[in-house]
Protein backbone atom coordinates (compact mmCIF):
# COMPACT_ATOMS: atom_id res chain seq x y z
CA UNK A 1 0.00 0.00 0.00
CA UNK A 2 1.10 3.36 -0.54
CA UNK A 3 1.08 6.32 1.80
CA UNK A 4 -1.52 8.43 0.21
CA UNK A 5 -4.32 5.10 0.59
CA UNK A 6 -2.91 4.25 4.31
CA UNK A 7 -3.26 8.05 5.03
CA UNK A 8 -6.99 8.14 3.28
CA UNK A 9 -8.04 5.29 5.24
CA UNK A 10 -6.21 6.79 8.65
CA UNK A 11 -8.31 10.06 8.36
CA UNK A 12 -11.55 8.68 6.96
CA UNK A 13 -11.26 5.87 10.25
CA UNK A 14 -10.87 8.91 12.48
CA UNK A 15 -13.78 10.69 11.05
CA UNK A 16 -16.21 8.28 11.36
CA UNK A 17 -15.28 7.08 14.92
CA UNK A 18 -15.10 10.57 16.56
CA UNK A 19 -18.95 11.25 14.51
CA UNK A 20 -19.78 8.01 16.34
CA UNK A 21 -18.09 8.89 19.74
CA UNK A 22 -19.59 13.05 19.62
CA UNK A 23 -23.01 11.61 18.86
CA UNK A 24 -23.53 9.07 21.59
CA UNK A 25 -21.02 10.39 24.25
CA UNK A 26 -19.93 14.07 24.03
CA UNK A 27 -20.62 16.75 21.32
CA UNK A 28 -16.89 17.47 22.29
CA UNK A 29 -15.14 14.51 20.15
CA UNK A 30 -16.85 17.02 17.14
CA UNK A 31 -13.68 19.00 17.81
CA UNK A 32 -11.14 16.07 16.54
CA UNK A 33 -13.77 15.67 13.38
CA UNK A 34 -12.70 19.13 12.71
CA UNK A 35 -8.98 19.03 13.81
CA UNK A 36 -8.68 16.06 10.91
CA UNK A 37 -10.86 18.16 8.44
CA UNK A 38 -8.49 20.70 8.92
CA UNK A 39 -5.21 18.92 8.68
CA UNK A 40 -6.62 17.56 5.57
CA UNK A 41 -7.34 21.29 4.04
CA UNK A 42 -4.31 22.68 5.02
CA UNK A 43 -2.14 19.93 3.54
CA UNK A 44 -4.49 20.04 0.37
CA UNK A 45 -2.75 23.92 0.16
CA UNK A 46 0.87 23.45 1.60
CA UNK A 47 0.99 19.87 -0.04
CA UNK A 48 2.93 18.43 4.00
CA UNK A 49 1.33 16.31 6.16
CA UNK A 50 2.96 15.29 9.16
CA UNK A 51 0.84 11.68 9.06
CA UNK A 52 2.12 11.27 5.61
CA UNK A 53 5.53 11.62 7.54
CA UNK A 54 5.51 9.35 9.84
CA UNK A 55 3.79 6.78 7.58
CA UNK A 56 7.09 7.01 5.28
CA UNK A 57 9.19 6.64 8.03
CA UNK A 58 7.36 3.56 9.05
CA UNK A 59 8.23 1.96 5.40
CA UNK A 60 5.54 2.92 2.96
CA UNK A 61 6.87 4.25 -0.34
CA UNK A 62 4.75 7.14 -2.55
CA UNK A 63 3.03 6.51 -5.56
CA UNK A 64 6.30 8.43 -7.32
Amino acid sequence: MTVNRVLHIIAGTFIMISVVLGYYMSPWFFIFTFFVGANLFQSGFSNWCLMADILKKFGLRDET
